[in-house]
């Protein structure tokens, strides 16, 4: 199982990341407290070493936006967290996340005909795209529809369920915000639990 934290604001927390042995790193240039600027994220890029992988969050945003995102912080994912439909996604020349709410309405047959090689359901209410800080009922996950190779979970994760999630749900990827801080900024600590939790998923002899 890949672990990927996002929102990451500072070189600092993505050296952290990066030190603990994280898979993939998330940037949100989309409106949130933890909204970054491209320069920003270009810093904390350059400060990472290649193996690392690097994704985008973007909610409506243009092509045009993306596209440069894309060249200046070297991203090797573009999250689509909005409305994007699958015609703006294939015209997008980089890998692709494609974020839904479990409260969308869709189907899984929907999320996962969608064209991108990462389907991430958050949790979600209302208005929501994600980003709650909540879990929900894992159990619907396992279904016919949802195929887990592609997988990203997301929703309320921390290093208190995160091993739990694995067991449970078995996704390619989780994906991490507010479990790995404190006080609203990410916490080394935190994210070193997080990575020994999953790693300690591999001692009971699954490959992950």
């Amino acid at each position: 199982m890949k672990v990927k934290i996002c929102g990451v604001k500072t070189v600092e927390a993505a050296k952290a990341i990066e030190d603990a042995g994280a898979d993939m790193i998330g940037f949100l240039f989309a409106e949130s407290r933890r909204r970054v600027t491209v320069d920003q994220a270009e810093e904390m890029a350059r400060a990472l070493a290649p193996g690392i992988k690097k994704a985008g969050v973007f909610v409506n945003a243009s092509k045009e936006e993306i596209e440069d995102a894309v060249e200046r912080v070297g991203l090797d994912y573009v999250q689509l967290h909005g409305d994007e439909d699958a015609d703006f996604a294939k015209s997008i020349d980089t890998g692709i996340i494609k974020a839904f709410s479990n409260a969308s309405g869709c189907t899984f047959k929907e999320m996962f005909e969608y064209p991108a090689d990462f389907i991430l359901i958050d949790s979600g209410s209302g208005q929501s795209r994600g980003g709650t800080g909540k879990t929900f009922d894992w159990s619907d996950l396992n279904h016919a529809d949802v195929d887990k190779d592609r997988l990203i979970l997301a929703g309320g994760l921390n290093r208190d369920n995160v091993a739990a999630a694995y067991r449970e749900v078995g996704p390619y990827a989780v994906d991490l915000s507010s479990g790995a801080e404190t006080d609203g900024n990410k916490d080394p600590e935190k994210i070193q639990n997080i990575m020994e939790k999953v790693k300690g998923v591999v001692n009971d002899g699954k490959d992950i």
